[in-house]
């Protein structure tokens, strides 16, 4: 056996391993998401907690108008929740936005904290603590600045907290805004449903484990209080935050049915910049907490940092491995001996993914159909390749970080004016919000 025939059999058992636990993970997503599409989440308290409702922000004057209308918009009991916004050392409009919007709405508390250089501009964590400071809710919901979330989905996420003690967090459900915007922002639609969403309703469904993602959660003042805050170093603070709260004995619950609408990155260096800062936090997050990975006493925690583990170390090493042996064998540098088993392998790991990525569509309105089996083989031919190169980005300038000891600063999604949609994509959207 040759070394490119090592390489090889090492990639296909790698990722025919991966393919397997994603499909373990969607068969219980799947079922998770029917369980809770007829069950329903409504559970109406006697009684609703005050909640702070913190948006961070940096030069986000393009998109903070609808998302702060659609936070005033909340079916929540108006006088139980407050709206804090801290635009965070901005240089654009954004404080004008925001003062016409409390003008225009004086009846309801809306907190505008605009901060300099000085106390601010030191990225998302840094932000969310300075609103903690003035936070009056002993429930905190988080979401970004280019979210515009369903009226329910604050009550639904309360509601699901309240219900059990033992709940640390609630996170819903995000979607693509801008789905239709170009073929990246079509990409990102099916990555969002069939591994963001699909993943997190499989490792609740089986482990009670999911991951609070950066926007549309909860979560009790409480926890953030004996926390300490956010952790300013880290990059992807909801991932960070999420293994704390595990090793401090709570879970975090998914709630599909609480959902929020996303601005996604519609240019190809918005987004590779976005997924890099997303993976060199998620890297960070992962060598913090590596130890725990052997310590009995973590609890459910190790599961999911293994499960980091296998997507930074296992994925990332198997697709270079069978990317350079696929390179190398069309320049004619090597040949591998295993001949037609090994392309047998392959054939059928391509139409297990690409089938298995469409069945966890099935569960979304609109999104089953061929089209989307086109995109998802596509999609497996380029957007997952560049997740290699987003990837090995990502750790180089971890490096880097750790050598010059870098501060942490905002670097955020650049934001784009949304163009008119169509009385189609309006009508498809709305079928969707149902």
């Amino acid at each position: 056996m040759t070394f490119a025939d090592c390489l090889s059999l090492y990639a296909i058992v790698a990722i025919w391993g991966l393919m397997f636990i994603n499909i373990f993970l969607s068969i219980g997503g799947f079922i998770y998401m029917l369980k809770v599409n007829q069950q329903g989440a409504h559970k109406p308290l006697k009684e609703y907690p005050m909640v702070s409702v913190m948006v961070p922000a940096h030069n986000e004057s393009i998109v903070i108008r609808k998302t702060v209308l659609a936070l005033l918009n909340f079916d929540y009991p108006k006088d139980r929740y407050e709206i804090i916004v801290i635009n965070d050392n901005s240089s654009d409009n954004s404080a004008e936005v925001l003062k016409e919007i409390q003008s225009q709405n004086p009846d309801r508390k809306m907190i505008v904290l605009n901060t300099d250089n000085v106390m601010g501009g030191k990225g998302k964590s840094n932000a969310l603590n300075i609103a903690l400071s003035v936070a009056g809710g002993s429930v905190i919901a988080i979401y970004d600045a280019d979210n515009t979330p369903a009226p329910d989905a604050l009550r639904i996420l309360v509601e699901n907290l309240m219900d059990d003690e033992r709940l640390g967090a609630v996170i819903g459900k995000f979607r693509t805004r801008n789905r239709n915007a170009s073929l990246l922002t079509r990409f990102v639609n099916i990555e969002t449903l069939a591994y963001q969403c699909m993943n997190q309703a499989g490792r609740y469904f089986f482990f009670k484990l999911c991951t609070i993602p950066g926007t549309n959660y909860v979560i009790r003042r409480s926890i953030i209080n004996e926390m300490g805050g956010w952790d300013t170093k880290a990059l992807s603070e909801d991932t960070e935050i999420s293994f704390r709260l595990y090793r401090m004995g709570y879970y975090i619950k998914f709630m599909p049915l609480a959902v929020t609408w996303e601005q996604e990155p519609q240019k190809l260096k918005q987004w590779f910049k976005q997924r890099t800062r997303w993976a060199k936090g998620n890297v960070y997050v992962l060598l913090k907490n590596f130890k725990y990975a052997f310590d009995r006493t973590a609890g459910p925690m190790r599961l999911d940092v293994f499960y980091y583990a296998l997507v930074y170390v296992l994925m990332l090493t198997s697709l270079i491995c069978s990317d350079t042996i696929f390179v190398l064998g069309i320049l004619g540098l090597c040949h591998v001996t295993l001949g037609g088993f090994s392309t047998l392998l392959w054939g059928m790991a391509i139409l297990l993914f690409v089938l298995n990525v469409l069945i966890t569509l099935a569960v979304e309105r609109n999104e089953f159909n061929f089209e989307s089996a086109v995109l998802i083989l596509l999609m497996l031919f380029t957007y997952s390749k560049m997740w290699v190169a987003v990837v090995v980005k990502a750790i180089y300038l971890s490096i880097q970080d750790a050598v010059f000891d870098k501060e942490v600063v905002w670097d955020k999604t650049e934001r784009f004016e949304e163009t008119q949609v169509t009385e189609k994509e309006k009508k498809n959207e709305k079928r969707n919000r149902v």
